[in-house]
């Protein structure tokens, strides 16, 4: 368990500004953590926030939890990982991912389709780009040819990670990606995605210890314990809930069919009490981090013993106030 990373998940809910977030970020590095992942939704640029903290921080690492793939071209987003690994003075990880159809295409209003081929042609190009090679590559979606990278090329280049919830994202990160990012997990459930992790790995004949794990658990470490376990419990159910079918999916493929199902339809239904009644305690504690300082201290430890996990990452509830969420962060930091 010594070994294992514990990194910081930037929160994806709107904070008051750049300099929140930065200042999280110092925080962060002050107190030993890692490295500190910035996710992108529909709120701040994730890239322009991450170079904004890597003028503003000398050690601790930075990446992208995740990059939607169809918001940027896969030259962009090559680009713009070459460019916060020259700021961060090569500290940058560059997370990809397809998000969902209700962001990507009620948001961006670009088609959501076939995210396993689309992913593995954004992995490809962006390795072309970063190693600064002419990119020629003839894809399903993507059709490239007779330009490299116009800036030095990044040394060392970025690792590239993959977010996945199903059997086959899981499988594709072992395949092709540096690592994988997984979240709303149990420990059989875990269990159950290494599987497809080291199936990946074998298929591209590589060896799965060289992709990094990293597991992000929603944490609220409070003294006020009913408090922490209800904003927990709350974003656990907005994302089963109110994210499309992945997170419902994901929880049913871990044996909780019947309590999936029951968050989905309460929560579309418009009755958020039921919804959030369905997640009870025990569920919330495979699920995530909430409780006093001590338990959180307790559970997240317990997370980090996991098989198979080489990072656990911090991340935090859609309700916690940013004092909350300084909180937590001091009172989780590595001892």
């Amino acid at each position: 368990m010594t070994d294992v990373a514990r990194d910081v998940f930037l929160p994806v809910a709107a904070q008051p500004s750049v300099d929140a977030l930065v200042e999280q970020a110092q925080q962060a590095e002050s107190l030993g953590y890692d490295r500190a992942w910035l996710p992108e939704s529909w709120g701040r640029n994730a890239m322009m926030v991450l170079t904004s903290i890597a003028e503003r921080t000398s050690d601790i690492g930075l990446g992208t939890s995740i990059t939607p793939i169809y918001s940027r071209s896969p030259a962009l987003i090559g680009m713009s990982a070459a460019t916060v690994q020259e700021v961060s003075d090569g500290r940058f990880r560059l997370g990809l991912g397809p998000s969902g159809p209700i962001v990507i295409e009620n948001w961006h209003g670009v088609e959501y389709g076939n995210p396993l081929r689309r992913t593995r042609e954004t992995i490809d190009v962006v390795r072309q780009v970063l190693a600064g090679e002419e990119v020629s590559y003839d894809g399903e979606y993507v059709d490239l040819s007779g330009f490299r990278l116009r800036s030095a090329v990044p040394d060392p280049a970025p690792s590239i990670d993959v977010a996945g919830m199903g059997p086959k994202s899981v499988e594709l990160a072992g395949r092709f990606a540096d690592g994988w990012h997984a979240l709303m997990l149990t420990e059989e459930g875990l269990a159950d995605r290494l599987a497809d992790l080291e199936r990946g790995a074998a298929l591209g004949d590589r060896d799965p210890d060289d992709v990094r794990v990293t597991l992000s658990l929603t944490c609220a470490a409070l003294e006020d314990r009913e408090r922490a376990r209800d904003i927990v419990r709350q974003h656990s159910a907005f994302y089963v809930g109110g994210m499309g079918t992945f997170y419902r999916d994901n929880l049913a493929r871990q044996g909780y069919q019947e309590v999936a199902n029951t968050v989905y339809d309460e929560w579309n239904d418009g009755d958020r009490e039921e919804a959030l009644a369905a997640i009870d305690d025990d569920l919330l504690d495979e699920l995530a981090v909430a409780g006093t300082p001590e338990e959180a201290r307790e559970r997240l430890d317990g997370f980090a013993a996991m098989d198979g996990v080489d990072a656990v990452s911090v991340s935090f509830p859609r309700a916690a106030t940013v004092e909350e969420i300084d909180t937590t962060i001091e009172a989780l930091a590595p001892e």
